[in-house]
Formats: structure tokens, C-alpha cells, sequence
């Protein structure tokens, strides 16, 4: 009956925090993504505006240019190539999805980030509530994990073997399981998707496993390269569970 308790309290957990985060994105979505859309097509202007009298600029008004060409990339918008991909959003599903599993996990790589005062304002309150969920569902995971472990030693003792041997290959196994799962398969992914090395890659899922989140290496941002639906929700899946393993592994 306990076991049962256990499971379906973990189960509603689980279901909870991706409501959470379902919600989140949708919320983040509605909020930001007409102000996007009106930044873009500032921008677009600005840029016919360029292209029609570059050569009559004084240096003052080129110094202009480059400065809101700046804070426009900082924004996320690059107004390069024909006016199509304007209509691509930043603000997306799966991109708001991703958003606010940085936000929860704490990476915040500054690369997508509220604009508008509603977004903003709901960003402190969806982390205010969202962070410690977020505590919340690593231990469980990790607890649930750590449950494996038990299994495994507990099948090791039964054969014979001595418990400090097991509690080193115990650790062993899932340090060298997770290294394979979460950073050198992803990885392959990685490098395939995105066009960077293999190194790169190890790099990109260290930096975000560790919640470091420098934001020189983010996924489907490159605007010359064709990612399928929902790329980054898979990717923010990914990280969640990394956490987790990385919880696991500071249990253990």
C-alpha cells in the first residue's frame, strides 16, 4: 500500500511539473510573441531603410545603424536574407517550452529572454514557484534512480560479492551509464543537428548539465539550418533528466 502511495505521489509529481511547464510556455508564448513580431518588422525597415541610403550616411547615423542592429541581434533578430523568415518566431511552443526549462532548472543561457513588462513580471513568478518544483521533482527522480542502485547491489551481494566493492561499481556503473546517455549520445545528436564538432557537442552538454549556461552554444538558433518540430522540447526533456542523473549521482 506504501508502494502504491509512493507511486502515485510521483506520478502526480511528474504530471504536476509538466503541466507547470506546459502552461509556462503557452503563458510566455501569448505574452512575447507580438512584441517580437513588431521588433522584427522595426527591424526589417530599418534595414530597407539602410540598404536605400547607405551611401548619403553621415557617421553619426551609421553609428546609429550599428547600435540598433546590435540591441536588435541581442533581441534574438537577425534581419538577414528575405523578409520569410520574419515570419518565423523566437516565441514559438517549442521554444517557449525550452525557455522555461532554463528557467526552472536555473541555466538561463540569455539568449531568449522576456522583452515585454507582462512577460517579464510573469518570468518572477513562474521561477519564484517554478525553481523549487524543479528541487522537487530532481530529488524524486534521483530518489527513484537511487532505487536501481539498491537492486543492483542488492543482486551483487547475493553474489557473493563485498559491500564496498559494490558501492564502487554501483557508482561505476551509473557515472559511466549517464557519461554515455547524457553527454557522449547527445552529442552525436548534436553535432549532426547543429553542424558543430564532437567536442563542441561534450562541450554544450557539460555546460548545460552543470547549469553553468555561458549561452555561446545554443540549440536552433541557427537561421540557415532546417530543425524538425518540436527540436528544443526534446531537447529541454533531455536536460531535466540529466539533472536528474546528476542529482542521482551526488545521492550516491
Amino acid at each position: 500500500e506504501a508502494m502504491c502511495s509512493g507511486k502515485l505521489q510521483t506520478g502526480l509529481l511528474v504530471a504536476g511539473y509538466f503541466v507547470y511547464l506546459l502552461v509556462g510556455a503557452a503563458v510566455f508564448q501569448a505574452l512575447e510573441r507580438t512584441a517580437e513580431k513588431q521588433e522584427k518588422m522595426a527591424a526589417a525597415q530599418m534595414k530597407e531603410a539602410f540598404l536605400q541610403s547607405f551611401t548619403r550616411f553621415t557617421v553619426a547615423e551609421m553609428e546609429q545603424f550599428v547600435k540598433n542592429l546590435t540591441e536588435a541581434i541581442q533581441n534574438g533578430v537577425y534581419p538577414v536574407g528575405n523578409g520569410s523568415q520574419f515570419e518565423e518566431s523566437n516565441w514559438d511552443f517549442s521554444n517557449s517550452f525550452f525557455f522555461a526549462g532554463t528557467v526552472v532548472s536555473t541555466i538561463g543561457y540569455g539568449t531568449l529572454h522576456p522583452k515585454t513588462a507582462g512577460g517579464q513580471l510573469f518570468c518572477v513568478f513562474f521561477a519564484l514557484f517554478g525553481i523549487p518544483l524543479n528541487i522537487v521533482f530532481l530529488h524524486r527522480v534521483g530518489k527513484m534512480l537511487s532505487l536501481l542502485c539498491k537492486k543492483l547491489g542488492k543482486f551483487l551481494y547475493q553474489k557473493g560479492m563485498r559491500k564496498k566493492k559494490i558501492k564502487f561499481l554501483t557508482l561505476l556503473f551509473f557515472l559511466a551509464t549517464g557519461i554515455l546517455v547524457f553527454l557522449c549520445l547527445p552529442s552525436i545528436f548534436f553535432q549532426k543537428t547543429e553542424g558543430w564538432s564532437y567536442s563542441e557537442g561534450i562541450y554544450f552538454a557539460f555546460i548545460t548539465l552543470s547549469t553553468i549556461g555561458f549561452g555561446d552554444y545554443v540549440v536552433g538558433k541557427k537561421p540557415d539550418r532546417n530543425y524538425f518540430s518540436y527540436y528544443r522540447v526534446l531537447v529541454a526533456i533531455w536536460i531535466l533528466f540529466g539533472l536528474a542523473w546528476i542529482a542521482l549521482l551526488f545521492n550516491l
